[in-house]
């Protein structure tokens, strides 16, 4: 930090550019502290997200391995029922099929209502249109340039 005897009475002992020299330190520093800290949150939310990644991956493939093994048991279990062992796996076979048919309507339906982000697109074509109409600010021009001392080698 700072000294103190240099803060309340000797801080008007400062020069103009001196106080900016330390406003401009020590914005600096906010703004490496800042990014530290963005870096470091975003680690932490990497490292969650790639546990749950790998929990929600491996579920995945432990329901995709207990598929086959569920099919058998409804079919032997409908065969056990009475009906011949062919047409039981026919039904657990079309009962997949109708449910993948089912997925597949409700897929497209919501597809067809996916729209583009109407408000972020106007937001982003304002601010555009905001800095388009922007002209930096020129230095104004004097009658009397100051003199260039040339040198004539």
């Amino acid at each position: 930090m700072s000294d103190p005897s240099n803060t309340a009475a000797g801080g008007a002992d400062r020069s103009l550019g001196q106080l900016v020299a330390s406003a401009t330190a020590e914005m600096s520093a906010l703004v490496h502290d800042e990014i530290a800290l963005a870096k470091a949150e975003l680690r932490q939310d990497v490292k969650r997200g790639a546990i749950g990644g790998l929990a929600i991956g491996t579920a995945g493939v432990l329901v995709l391995f207990s598929l086959p093994v569920l099919s058998f048991a409804a079919a032997y279990g409908i065969h056990n029922l009475g009906l011949g062992l062919a047409w039981s796996f026919l039904i657990v076979g079309g009962a997949f099929l109708l449910l993948a048919a089912l997925l597949g309507l409700l897929a497209v339906a919501k597809f067809k209502k996916v729209k583009p982000p109407e408000k972020s697109i106007a937001s982003a074509k304002q601010t555009a249109a905001v800095l388009g109409g922007v002209k930096p600010h020129p230095r104004p021009v004097t009658d009397q340039a100051p003199a260039v001392a040339r040198s004539s080698a």
